[in-house]
């Protein structure tokens, strides 16, 4: 029998989720820089976008105690429904698991905050009683402490979830640079978010190819001594 989990993510057959990606619940992450954390969840979803990824958006007592996701993640989807719950864990409104269905993809690419709570149970229990495979994006996700994330995260591995950060999953989708359809794409996705990888890749385009700089600015005046 073949193991599904040796076959790579495509733009066919998988599925994103992200569990409570708002505020309230950020402000208790410590396993991750917030900001870092924001970006790479802005990052995975604008991955998502390129190449046409079904995607759910949960959310859990927003008006209670956590907030409304961050915008920068609901402009990447103004469309999408925003699934409300009370449960700590997304597995048990049925509103998710109707989401999960629908769209027909047993491969579930998870970022969601806080990873040994919401990220634990719903991974389990999809798993357990869904039968989905589950790609936890380890940096687009965050613990209360890092020794409460790493111990999830090595919970889940241990259980068969498949641990892959977010550009990952990204170039996995992308897979061949001949894939013109979305390379364009993916480069300002890069540059934009990738850190180091999108510098690299505006310092190529432009020092190596002569590309034309991406922003447009004012005039650079060039070096004047000073009187001594």
């Amino acid at each position: 029998m073949t193991n599904p989990k040796l076959e790579v993510l495509t733009p066919e057959n998988c599925q994103v989720i992200f569990i409570d990606q708002q505020p309230q619940m950020a402000f208790g992450v410590q396993s991750i820089d917030r900001q870092t954390l924001k970006n790479n969840v802005v990052g995975l979803a604008k991955a998502a976008k390129v190449f046409s990824i079904p995607t759910t958006i949960t959310t859990v007592e927003s008006d209670s105690f956590s907030g409304y996701s961050y915008p920068e993640l609901l402009s990447v989807f103004p469309e999408a429904p925003i699934l409300e719950r009370t449960s700590m864990n997304s597995w048990d409104d049925q509103k998710v698991r109707d989401a999960l269905k629908k769209n027909g993809r047993k491969k579930v690419v998870v970022s969601g905050l806080w990873t040994e709570v919401c990220n634990n149970t719903f991974a389990l229990s999809a798993m357990l009683e869904g039968g989905y495979e589950i790609y936890m994006v380890e940096d687009a996700s965050g613990g209360t402490s890092q020794a409460a994330h790493d111990y999830s995260m090595q919970r889940m591995i241990q259980a068969g979830v498949v641990p892959v950060t977010w550009l990952q999953v990204l170039l996995e989708w992308q897979r061949d640079w001949k894939n013109k359809t979305t390379y364009d794409a993916v480069m300002e996705l890069v540059k934009e978010h990738a850190g180091a990888y999108g510098m690299g890749v505006d310092y190529a385009y432009t020092m190596v190819h002569k590309a034309p700089q991406r922003t447009e600015h004012g005039p650079t005046l060039a070096p004047v001594a000073a009187s001594l």
